[in-house]
């Protein structure tokens, strides 16, 4: 009686073990290749994305990849200037989340935080005191806002003047199958005026929505930022 009960109880567990498995494996391998998240633990992209924020990932923007790589099985489209992407640095394979700047064949330079694509100036427009109330209180002080015109793609930027930062360099020219990534808070952004272009098969997908926001703790949220689309 207790070896049939031991034998039951066996099987019991190894078809629970099986079916968990498949079920995590089905679910990775959907994070993997089709949809994930990215918790924002910096304030590069300020005041875009803030610290604390947690997007949405979407891996099929692109391409479809095999799971857990970075070869394509199928491609579609590619990031444009403007877009938000994630991607893996080219400095040290961690997971980052930047502004496309430049896409391939563009040609790139900026002088004292005036950005040229195509020797054509980027156009900046001061923000209003209705947008700047808008903007988290700790970051307004000491920093200076616009919205900047990436090929009809209108998007905040942020200066912190006192900041020492790399405010001009190029012209350089982008390389077939590579990108140019910026922060949007840039003077405190690591991005490729420091690690240089990324490789295209680098790009893990496009970052459109924040999902949720908190600021420090869960019991802080940011309720007026859940679902909020990236611009």
């Amino acid at each position: 009686m207790k070896t049939n009960f031991k034998k039951i109880l066996l099987s019991l567990i190894k078809s629970w073990l099986f079916s968990l498995a498949i079920a995590l494996l089905i679910a990775t391998s959907v994070k993997s290749s089709l949809a994930d998240w990215n918790d924002i633990p910096s304030g590069s992209m300020q005041p875009t994305i803030l610290v604390g924020d947690r997007v949405f990932v979407n891996k099929l923007a692109y391409d479809f990849k095999i799971p857990y790589t970075t070869f394509h099985l199928s491609k579609w489209s590619d990031p444009k200037r403007g877009e938000i992407v994630v991607f893996f640095s080219p400095e040290d394979g961690k997971r980052l989340i930047k502004r496309v700047i430049g896409t391939p064949g563009d040609t790139i330079a900026m002088a004292d935080n005036r950005l040229f694509i195509n020797d054509q100036f980027v156009g900046y427009n001061s923000f209003g005191q209705q947008d700047i109330d808008k903007i988290e209180k700790n970051l307004r002080d000491g920093n200076l806002f616009f919205t900047e015109n990436l090929k009809g793609k209108q998007h905040a930027v942020m200066f912190s003047p006192s900041r020492p930062a790399l405010r001009s360099f190029g012209p350089v020219t982008i390389p077939q199958g590579k990108y140019f990534m910026m922060g949007d808070n840039r003077d405190n952004s690591a991005d490729s005026r420091f690690f240089g272009f990324v490789d295209r098969e680098r790009i893990v997908g496009q970052a459109t929505v924040v999902v949720i926001s908190r600021d420090k703790s869960f019991l802080h949220s940011r309720w007026s930022r859940f679902l909020t689309k990236l611009i």
